[in-house]
């Protein structure tokens, strides 16, 4: 593949710095058929074909629209089993090249579809099953991250150190895993208006849901749960007989794991915090709407309230160089973690899930650490810039899914411009987005079918197109 490189305009961008390196440039490849046959798709949605059209007919970027039909329908095209029992829907969804369905990529896998459910008996259906399913899950257990569509299915992590039970594929808790599901259950109802899937099991996964961020608070002891792993990736298991280090009980909610899956070094992991708060608004608001409980409403609003007030007090740092900015991750004793981590969520990602203001003084400095190299997983390369993690356990490897935040995040255009012609740039001739790739070089890149990056790229580009259309050309 023949390269040229070309010049960024720069300019002062929201967090307060200019992109003024020259990236090498890949020259657009042929554009082959790498979607997946019509009878070979597991799910088809009119709403989602004719946006896909759409995009195609207006936006005349030859590699964007190629980029936009392989990548936006990819959840629906690859990930997703559904069907109906008895009249009720229910969606199993896998990740892409891991059969099993986590709480958390479900969640974020059919997220963008949302949008179209009003205009799509079909697709409204099918997200209805997914909160079906997660709702039972939920149930099952509450402390687990991923599960098998069978449930009486023994796990790959069956010998994991921790109350395994059939049907969960791993048990790593993460406060995002019980947040996702709430977050696509409430906009699902504002969207539609449609309360089917909340009955008696989707309270029950509510109240467990506050039951398990009460008992990580850790108020009166280490709470319930504690996992071990026997592996040589440290990552891979908790300290301290599975409890982690120890925390000072100031409000916050341990979790034992990031939306990595890898484990946290102190318990309270901010971002994760942040959307626990949205999250308990949300399933307050609905438990008192739909399910007319009105003291579980207010356990959860209280929840809400107590969390936000310890991260006003616990989850900044003053930075000599950023002034006040927002840790990664921090223990309550007054030690911080800072970094960030391409998983969503992020630090990065909080005006996404709405955690934050695109605004926040404190956001925009922590931004500013985030995009330089005071934080050890910012690499800059000869393709790209971006935020990678530990995960892969490779330096100098980027997510596509911190350039699409970045930019879903920013409120500068030449800032989405640039981090589009990145996302263009780098998936490797494959015409997909990935999990992490080499900043010098896109064909050097984990995970070759990685549903939520692609939906979340897709996403991004039809946010772009209505309502930034010029960034497009």
């Amino acid at each position: 593949m023949k390269r040229r490189t070309f010049i960024r305009n720069t300019g002062a961008l929201s967090a307060g710095f200019v992109l003024s390196n020259n990236f090498a440039f890949a020259s657009a490849p042929s554009f082959p058929v790498v979607r997946k046959a019509k009878n070979e798709r597991k799910f088809v949605s009119k709403a989602v074909e004719k946006a896909i059209t759409e995009f195609k007919k207006n936006v005349k970027d030859p590699e964007l629209t190629w980029l936009f039909e392989n990548c936006f329908p990819n959840t629906i095209d690859t990930t997703v089993f559904h069907k109906v029992s008895n009249g009720v829907p229910d969606t199993y969804v896998i990740t892409g090249d891991i059969d099993a369905m986590w709480l958390r990529d479900s969640s974020a896998q059919v997220w963008p579809y949302l949008q179209f459910v009003n205009e799509d008996k079909a697709l409204k259906q099918m997200i209805a099953g997914v909160i079906n399913r997660q709702k039972y899950c939920v149930v099952k257990d509450p402390y687990a991250n991923a599960f098998y569509d069978d449930p009486n299915k023994k796990g790959k992590w069956a010998t994991d150190h921790t109350d395994m039970k059939p049907g969960v594929h791993e048990r790593k808790w993460e406060i995002d895993s019980l947040c996702y599901p709430i977050r696509l259950a409430y906009n699902y109802w504002k969207k539609t208006g449609d309360t089917s899937p909340f009955d008696k099991v989707w309270e029950q996964s509510i109240k467990a849901t506050l039951a398990v961020f009460k008992d990580q608070q850790r108020k009166t002891g280490r709470g319930s749960y504690k996992f071990q792993r026997t592996t040589p990736k440290a990552s891979d298991t908790v300290t301290m007989l599975g409890y982690g280090y120890p925390v000072n009980p100031v409000g916050l909610i341990c979790s034992a794991f990031r939306p990595s899956d890898d484990a946290t070094v102190l318990s309270f992991l901010i971002p994760s915090n942040f959307f626990a708060v949205e999250s308990l608004k949300e399933a307050s608001e609905m438990m008192e709407k739909i399910s007319q409980d009105t003291k579980t409403a207010n356990e959860l609003k209280s929840l809400a309230l107590e969390v936000r007030q310890a991260l006003d007090k616990y989850a900044t740092v003053e930075h000599k160089k950023y002034g006040k900015v927002y840790a990664f991750e921090t223990d309550g004793f007054g030690s911080h973690l800072i970094m960030d981590d391409a998983n969503v969520p992020s630090l990065l990602s909080l005006p996404y899930l709405n955690s934050i203001s695109k605004t926040d003084p404190i956001y925009l400095n922590t931004r500013k650490l985030l995009f330089s190299s005071d934080n050890p997983f910012f690499y800059k390369g000869k393709y790209a810039e971006g935020i990678g993690g530990p995960h892969i356990e490779k330096d100098d490897m980027i997510w596509h899914m911190s350039i699409i935040m970045r930019a879903m995040t920013s409120t500068s255009d030449e800032e989405i411009r640039s981090c589009i012609k990145m996302l263009k740039n780098t998936h490797g001739g494959t015409g997909f987005m990935h999990e992490g790739f080499h900043k010098d070089d896109p064909k050097n890149f984990t995970r070759e079918w990685f549903a939520w990056t692609n939906t979340l790229f897709g996403e991004l580009l039809w946010k772009t197109y209505k309502e930034k259309p010029h960034l497009l050309k």
